[in-house]
């Protein structure tokens, strides 16, 4: 399995913010989408960040003030993606290693989606459900 079969089952297009946009902008879309992270796009729609609801908790602990900062004063820049054609065993390794929680998924530069770790653990689990299922129903058979 792959992050192109991941994406298929997904709807919507990514949750997206733009570097010039507030910090209070951030969570206003992380809140109505409950989700985790935002990625940061240019103008053309490539990413040039990533901003995390941990981001702005850590920022807001040091500085009160913060919510009506521009997202790209703390957004991540070094942004890890990953392309469709990515095995999920591979991107769940990279996301561990890496302690990443989100991972966006760009196709010649452009944004196209984004996988959670969540999404990959449910990814494999269900593909493990079915191959446990395949295998009852073999035994059951030869047991027949």
């Amino acid at each position: 399995m792959n992050i192109a079969s991941l994406l298929a089952k997904k709807s919507g297009a990514p949750i997206t913010i733009r570097p010039e946009q507030t910090l209070r902008d951030a969570l206003a879309l992380l809140a109505r989408h409950n989700i985790g992270a935002l990625i940061v796009v240019n103008a053309a729609s490539h990413p040039v960040g990533i901003v995390s609801e941990r981001d702005i908790v850590r920022e807001a602990a040091r500085d009160e003030q913060v919510f009506g900062r521009a997202v790209s004063e703390i957004m991540t820049r070094d942004v890890i993606t990953g392309v469709p054609e990515d095995d999920l065993l591979a991107v769940a390794n990279l996301m561990t290693e890496k302690r990443i929680r989100h991972l966006p998924v760009v196709t010649g530069g452009k944004l196209i989606g984004i996988i959670s770790i969540g999404d990959v653990v449910k990814a494999q689990r269900d593909t493990y459900q079915g191959k446990v299922e395949t295998l009852e129903t073999q035994i059951l058979a030869d047991k027949a």
